[in-house]
Parts: structure tokens; C-alpha cells; sequence
């Protein structure tokens, strides 16, 4: 077979000639001159001319699509290759793009011929990447012109934790292009990662280091000496007043590892206390506790990858295609290849039905707070019926606790037709839905929010891990217990050790023999009594026992449930020291603001929701001067304890002489093999993708009883209504970020959804202005009729802070780590016709605060 002959060179030149006969000859103006595969195969097939002329039917009038905020589509550069038709069918899994037409008519179009704005079009950006012209071209290209070099790193969103190519024309950045070599997303992106990164150069963004004695008084900016002499000078005045643990700290699941690690070696070594916590403890602490105590180890079982191999999967509150987008394609393709869905949520997510080809096998829509009640069903079915593994169970778990639990779940107090009483999925249901996970091949669990979010949320993750081991889904590929985390390091922040109770690699603190490590690498005495959490900071806050907190990149004033009593304890607080981007919420209370950079601004590692520790490397230098490890080791020095590095590799070194998981880490090591899975050591020189393989981190299985306990939070005739919550695509968090990207095209508000039947009883119209009260107070939103959510629910986000979704969460949370019970709120809804009071006290705050910062003076060092 010959593929280069005189006749076959002819026919491709002819072909060429075709297609340049109806393309634009505007080769050096276009955005892809030099970068465009049609300009270099008309050079490499030899085309010097067009002998048919540009008169005639042609495309060159097509107007452009313009009404995505990244990118533009032009119709008249098309050469109708489908390769964006391929990309949105097979990478990304949504099918919003179709060829229209036939022939010399066919064209490229985006939904039922809408425009890529209002077409089934996620934003992706897979497209955009597969397009081998200008047809789809990013607006920033436009605008700047081509990057002139790339630098690999990782995405701070969601814990997916994409590689990207950072692509840059000397310190800005022009585009962020999905790394195919990347070992979590293999080159696929969402909205926020490909397109929503403009945040990092947002006006907004505060560059100078400020101070002042009271919140009712202006700023005024300092030297970054002055700064952090003033904070190490309160810091030293207020525990020489009120006591070494007067002050604590937090870190931040958006910062490196190796910052993270600083903040709580800052506290335990220089503050002397243990007062640190991290924003895991909003959200996953329950999977720390629930997994350590039946498995091992506070951490999912498998990588991403390990969805190719599964048969069935199972989702429980989450909702993946708007949390973690990237691994839902990934999913969606699994299951259009013929795995099997089971969904337990009380809201009808993507994933309950997306054509062409997925719909849920199993959709559970239980109440909101009755999780533990249907897992420990779903176990009974598998029991009583004789679907277990035994030999599984009875060789790799502990015997005794086997048997026990066994007798827990056979109860007849968990038998379907009982618990459908309590979660209103019917019995049918639940049993088919058993069925299918014992017997359906390799099982596999995702978890979210939802099951971690509960006042039982340690209890339901004890509950996922019995299932599991029962049928015997662990140790291998396409199987495991994997929660979905939310931000892009809250992995590893906890791996990090900020937790008051543990340090690095889940070792309690009370371990004399691992305080000793620490005390000889850090040349200190260590405090063995765990410190206090979130929670208990702001009760000491108003009792007068804690009067000072160094915050690090995180917004608990919009993101902790209470908000009312969190600004009341930030108002108690004699120095709220912030480190953060933007004038936030929680900043809005700070008497000092230390100027934080963004993931491209600095070197580090951020560890995603598989454990996949993976590099960050800095694409520019950091805007405000100081990295944010840098800021945390310059305090160190300034209280008086010696802190020294020139790298956050020399942190890494330190973290992996201390963690026995993470002992064979080191930056050379990640730059070699692109990223590794904890634990890393002599017995797994390059990581482990699968957990628990043989044998269980702690060696045997441990089956715990997961008796069901309501939740405090209950409906009554005035607060007849359970109100829970959850993301959109669009936004990232609190919404710092993304709010300040062109992602707010998608999402400019955030909405109460609610069934027809309940807003037709309280005449409540689509697009209505409504009250949602509850007991711990009220907020305005606007209401959204939905069938996706069931009768007596409604939904909301917390995205925007003006919403004040959590004015009405309430501070009820899990009996064993204090995660908040966000998902669980009571309360009615009924229309009104402006915003609620503290909305608009919010609103007069927030302007106060926008003009003191605009009045804030220059103070000469």
C-alpha cells in the first residue's frame, strides 16, 4: 500500500484547493496565523493557487456567534471537519453540537441552530481545543495574540484537580489548554478551569498589605514589614493578656500543601497551641472519621480511572456534573458503554436522566436527613436475602464485628417496608436497588455533600464502607467508597495536618512518640491537647476566651452555617487577620488584610480527591510580592520562632520526613512522573491508585453499627418545609472567584428551586419574589418552579453572598466532627415584596465597607 504517489499528491491539492476556495484569505489578521493545521496542510500538499475563483454560493458572509463570554465561533472559517461535533459527543458526553444539513449546506450547529449560548453548550472547551482552524477561537486569543510558551500545572477548583497548560505572553496568561498528559482529566476541562481564570488579574484584587484598629474605620495600606510586625506585635499582646490559646488559626483548602503545612506548624510551634482547623471541617470531616474508623485511612479508595471498570455505580448526594464536571464525563461515558445507575438524592440530578443513552436504573429520592435509615436498608436486603460476600467479609474483616453488624442490620426495624415509612422511597425500590449493587459485577460509590453535610454524616459514611465490605467491593479496580471533594486541596489540607487534633498523616496529637518527631524537627515542646475546632472558636470568641484568628484564604463568614452568629463572633475578636485575594465577607470584619496569591502565582502541590498529589508552578510572579507561604513563614520569624526556606520543595522535604504516607514525595519525583497517589513510601515507591489492596490499611475490616438517630431539625406546622442546598456549574464556592469571571453569564443569582404543588399552594408564581424563613432567620430569593425537586423540599446554591444562604442553616451538625448539617434546614416559604432585613442590613454593611476600603490612605514605611 503506497501514501505518497503523483496522483494521490494531486487529489489531496485538489481537495485543499476547495477548501480554500470558500475560506476567508485573511491568514495574517486571523487569530490563528501560525497555529492553524488548514494554513500548514495547504503548504504541506504544495497549493499555490485557486483556480475556482470566490465567486458563487459560498460561506464567507456567515456571521460570527459571539454570545459565549470565551469564545467565538465563526461559520466562515469552518471546513466542517466535526471534530467539535466528536469532541462534545465523546470527550465531554453532552451532544450539544450537531452537523446541520447536507452537502454544500452542511454546517456546524450548536443545539436545534440556537446560538452556543442558548444551546444544551456547557463551555467546556472541547471544541475550542479540537478545532483545527479559527471557527472556534478563545475571545482572550483574539484580544492578545498568541502565548510565546506554556507552563504545566493544576487547576484551583474542584477536586478533579486538572492538569493544564497555563499558556502565557510574558506575565499574562492567554489561555489555560487541558494537559493530555494529565493523569486526572487526560486533556478534558470544565467551564471554570478552561475559561474562568480571569479572576487572577480582576480589579478587585487587593496588592497591599493594610491595616486598621477598628472595622468602622478606614484602611491604610503599609509595607509588607509593618504588616507583619503589627499582626506578630498583637498576636504576642494578646496571649500575653488572655493566654497562649486566646488565638488560633485556619487554612485553606484553595492554598498548596506545603502553605497549609506552614499555617498549622505556625500554630502548634509558634502560637504553642493546637487551635487550627480547616475548612474540611464544613464539609468532609465526616469522611476522615467514617472511613478511618472502618478502613484505615481518611481517604477514597481508588483513582478516577478506576470508573472504566465499573458495572454499577452508585451516586449519593452529589451531583457530579455540576460539582466535579470533568470526572461526570468520565462517568457519563461509563455509562453509556452499559454500567448501571443507582441514584440516591432527594433532587432529580443530571445523572437521573441525560439523553441520549443514561438514565438511573435506581432514583432513591428520600427525605432530606434519612441517608443512614436507607443504607442500613439496603444492607438488610443484602443480608437477609443472601447477597453478602462471606468470604470476603469473613477473610479480610474482623470476625466478631461481622457477626454483630450482621445482627444490627437484619433487624426488622430496617427490613424496606419499614424505612419506607421514614425515607418515602418505596420498598420496591430499595430492594431492586440492593440487588443491583450486590449483583451487578464491580460496584462502585461517589459521594458528596450529601451525605457528609448531616448531623449523621460520620454515621453514613461508616454505613457506605459496611456496604461495601459486605459485598465485597474494595481492593480491586471499578469498585470502592470515593467521596467527591469539593475544593481543589481540601485533600490535602487534611493530609496536611489541620485538624486541632492531628497532625500531618492523621496522627493524633496526644501520640508522644509522634510529637516526639515533630518536637526534634521543629525544636519545640509540643501542646498534646487537641485545640479547638471552628465551631468552638467562635462560641470562645463570645464567651471572651478567643480573641484573636489568622485566616488563610478562606470565607467562613458566607460559608459556615449561622451566619449571624459567626459576624457576631468575628465583632468579639480583638485581630482578624485575613489573607485572602479580595475584600470578602470574612474580610469585611478584619483589622489587618495580608494580600494572598493566586495558584498562579506560586510553586507548590495541591492533592485531589484520589489522593493524586500533583505540582503547581508558577506562571507569573505573585501580584502583591509574597507568595502566601511566604507570608505564613515571615510571621513565624516575627513571633520569634526561626522559620527558614528558600522553596516550597524544601517544605515538601519536611513534610515527607514527618508522614510516613507521603515519605517518598518529593518535587523531583512529581516533575519525573507528572503526579503520585498517596501513600508514596519504600513499600510503594510510586504511589498507590488503589487503596486497601490484600488487606485494609488498618489491617482487618471493621463493621460499626449505624444506628439510625433523626435529626434535631425537624418539619413542624410553621416551618412545614425542608430546605437543602447545593452548586451550579457556573459557580465555584462562595463565589469569589468565579463571580468575578465571565461565568456569571450562567448563573447571576442564586434561586430557590420548589415543587408546582407547594408554590401553588403559598401562590407562589415562577420568577416570584419569596421569603425563606427558618428558625435561625430569614432571606429573599427568587423562586423557581421545578419538577426536580419533590413536594415539601426546596433547593437553593450559595453562591452570592448577598442570597445569605446561610442566614437560615441552622448550627446543628455530626455528633463526631461538627460537620455542619447544611442539608437539613426547616422552613417556610411565602411570597413577599422586598428583601429581608438582614439583607439589607448586608447590603448597607457591604457598601460601608466598599467606601472605607476606597478611602484607605498610603502609609510610608
Amino acid at each position: 500500500m503506497r501514501t505518497q504517489t503523483p496522483r494521490l499528491a494531486d487529489l489531496r491539492r485538489g481537495i485543499m484547493e476547495l477548501y480554500i476556495s470558500d475560506h476567508p484569505l485573511d491568514c495574517l489578521t486571523c487569530p490563528a496565523n501560525g497555529h492553524c493545521e488548514l494554513q500548514d496542510m495547504a503548504g504541506a500538499v504544495g497549493l499555490r493557487e485557486v483556480r475556482y475563483g470566490y465567486d458563487g454560493a459560498n460561506h464567507l458572509e456567515v456571521p460570527k456567534d459571539e454570545s459565549n463570554p470565551y469564545f467565538t465561533f465563526d461559520p466562515s472559517k469552518c471546513i466542517v471537519c466535526s471534530r467539535c461535533v466528536r469532541a462534545c459527543a465523546e470527550v465531554q458526553g453532552t451532544f450539544a453540537l450537531t452537523i446541520d444539513g447536507r452537502g454544500f449546506a452542511s454546517k456546524v450547529s450548536p443545539g436545534q441552530r440556537e446560538s452556543f449560548m442558548d444551546s444544551e453548550c456547557v463551555s467546556c472547551g472541547a471544541c475550542v481545543q479540537a478545532c483545527p482552524t479559527a471557527t472556534l477561537m478563545e475571545n482572550s486569543v483574539y484580544q492578545m495574540g498568541q502565548p510565546d510558551r506554556a507552563v504545566v500545572t493544576t487547576c484551583a477548583y474542584c477536586g478533579v484537580g486538572c492538569s493544564f497548560k497555563a499558556e502565557v505572553k510574558g506575565d499574562q496568561v492567554v489561555r489555560m489548554v487541558p494537559n493530555k498528559d494529565g493523569h486526572a482529566n487526560h486533556g478534558h476541562s470544565c467551564v471554570k478551569g478552561r475559561f474562568a481564570f480571569g479572576y487572577t488579574t480582576h480589579p478587585d484584587r487587593i496588592l497591599k498589605p493594610m491595616l486598621r484598629k477598628s472595622i468602622d474605620e478606614p484602611w491604610k495600606e503599609v509595607s509588607w514589614n509593618d504588616a507583619i510586625g503589627y499582626v506578630a506585635g498583637e498576636f504576642k499582646r494578646i496571649q500575653a493578656g488572655h493566654g497562649s490559646d486566646s488565638i488560633g488559626a485556619i487554612t485553606s483548602s484553595r492554598c498548596t500543601n506545603e502553605e497549609t503545612f506552614l499555617v498549622q506548624k505556625l500554630v502548634r510551634a509558634a502560637f504553642g497551641n493546637n487551635n487550627v482547623d480547616t475548612c474540611a471541617r464544613v464539609c468532609h470531616s465526616p469522611t476522615g472519621y467514617g472511613l478511618k474508623t472502618t478502613l484505615g485511612t481518611s481517604a477514597g479508595t481508588q483513582a478516577f480511572d478506576s470508573v472504566e471498570k465499573a458495572g454499577v455505580i452508585v451516586v449519593i448526594g452529589a451531583s457530579p456534573t455540576d460539582g466535579h464536571p470533568v470526572f461526570a464525563s468520565r462517568m457519563k461515558r461509563r455509562l453509556r458503554e452499559g454500567a448501571k445507575l443507582i441514584v440516591v438524592d432527594p433532587r432529580a440530578i443530571d445523572l437521573v436522566r441525560t439523553p441520549p443513552g443514561i438514565e438511573a436504573a435506581c432514583h432513591l429520592q428520600l427525605q432530606p436527613g434519612t441517608n443512614v435509615a436507607l443504607i442500613n436498608s439496603l444492607a438488610h436486603v443484602v443480608v437477609t436475602e443472601g447477597l453478602a460476600n462471606e468470604a470476603f467479609a469473613l477473610e479480610r474483616c474482623e470476625p466478631a464485628d461481622y457477626q454483630k453488624w450482621k445482627a444490627f442490620v437484619s433487624q426488622q426495624t430496617y427490613a424496606p417496608e419499614q424505612v419506607e415509612q421514614v425515607t418515602g422511597v418505596p420498598a420496591a425500590q430499595i430492594r431492586q436497588a440492593a440487588r443491583l449493587y450486590a449483583t451487578g459485577g464491580n460496584a462502585a460509590i461517589y459521594y458528596g455533600l450529601g451525605v457528609t453535610e448531616h448531623s449523621q454524616g460520620s454515621t453514613m459514611v461508616i454505613g457506605m464502607a459496611n456496604l461495601a465490605m459486605v459485598t465485597g467491593n474494595l481492593g480491586r479496580e471499578g469498585v470502592g467508597v470515593n467521596p467527591l471533594r469539593g475544593q481543589n486541596n481540601v485533600q490535602g489540607a487534611c493530609d496536611m495536618g489541620s485538624f486541632p487534633h492531628e497532625l500531618s498523616g492523621y496522627r493524633h496529637i496526644s501520640d508522644a512518640g509522634v510529637r516526639g518527631l515533630f518536637e526534634k524537627e521543629w525544636n519545640v515542646t509540643l501542646n498534646p491537647e487537641p485545640g479547638l475546632r471552628i465551631p468552638n472558636m467562635f462560641d470562645a470568641a463570645l464567651d471572651g476566651s478567643f480573641k484573636a484568628i489568622y485566616i488563610q484564604g478562606e470565607d467562613f463568614a458566607q460559608s459556615d452555617p449561622n451566619t449571624q452568629h459567626v459576624e457576631s463572633a468575628l465583632r468579639a475578636m480583638e485581630c482578624v487577620v485575613v489573607q485572602d485575594l479580595f475584600l470578602n465577607e470574612t474580610a469585611k470584619f478584619a483589622h489587618v488584610f495580608l494580600p494572598g496569591s493566586t495558584f498562579l502565582e506560586k510553586d507548590g502541590t495541591f492533592t485531589n480527591a484520589e489522593r493524586r498529589i500533583q505540582r503547581v508552578r508558577k506562571v507569573m510572579p505573585p501580584m502583591a510580592g509574597l507568595a502566601d507561604w511566604e507570608i505564613t513563614m515571615a510571621i513565624a520569624n516575627a513571633m520569634g520562632y526561626s522559620m527558614h526556606y528558600d522553596h516550597p520543595s524544601e517544605i515538601m522535604d519536611e513534610i515527607a520526613r514527618l508522614t510516613p504516607t507521603l515519605r517518598g514525595v518529593s518535587f523531583e519525583k512529581l516533575d519525573r512522573l507528572g503526579s503520585i497517589q498517596w501513600p508514596c513510601n519504600d513499600n510503594a515507591p510510586e504511589g498507590t491508585p488503589t487503596m486497601h489492596v490484600g488487606q485494609f490499611v488498618r489491617g482487618k475490616g471493621k463493621f460499626t453499627m449505624t444506628e439510625y438517630v433523626a435529626t434535631e431539625e425537624r418539619t413542624s406546622r410553621k416551618y412545614p418545609l425542608i430546605l437543602t442546598t447545593g452548586r451550579i456549574l457556573s459557580q465555584y464556592n462562595v463565589g469569589a472567584q468565579t463571580r468575578r469571571t465571565g461565568n456569571v453569564a450562567w448563573h447571576q443569582e442564586d434561586v430557590l428551586e420548589i415543587h408546582a404543588h407547594d408554590a401553588e399552594q403559598r401562590g407562589i408564581a415562577d420568577d416570584a419574589k419569596v421569603s425563606v424563613a427558618s428558625r435561625a432567620g430569614n432571606v429573599v430569593l427568587t423562586a423557581r418552579i421545578s419538577d426536580r425537586i419533590q413536594p415539601g423540599v426546596v433547593y437553593t446554591t450559595f453562591h452570592h453572598p448577598v442570597s445569605g444562604t446561610n442566614v437560615i442553616t441552622t448550627d446543628n451538625s455530626d455528633w463526631a466532627t461538627n460537620c455542619p448539617e447544611y442539608k437539613v434546614t426547616a422552613v417556610e416559604v411565602s411570597p413577599v415584596a422586598r428583601h429581608s432585613e438582614w439583607q439589607r442590613q448586608h447590603r448597607d454593611f457591604t457598601a460601608r465597607q466598599q467606601a472605607l476600603l476606597k478611602e484607605r490612605e498610603t502609609i510610608e514605611a
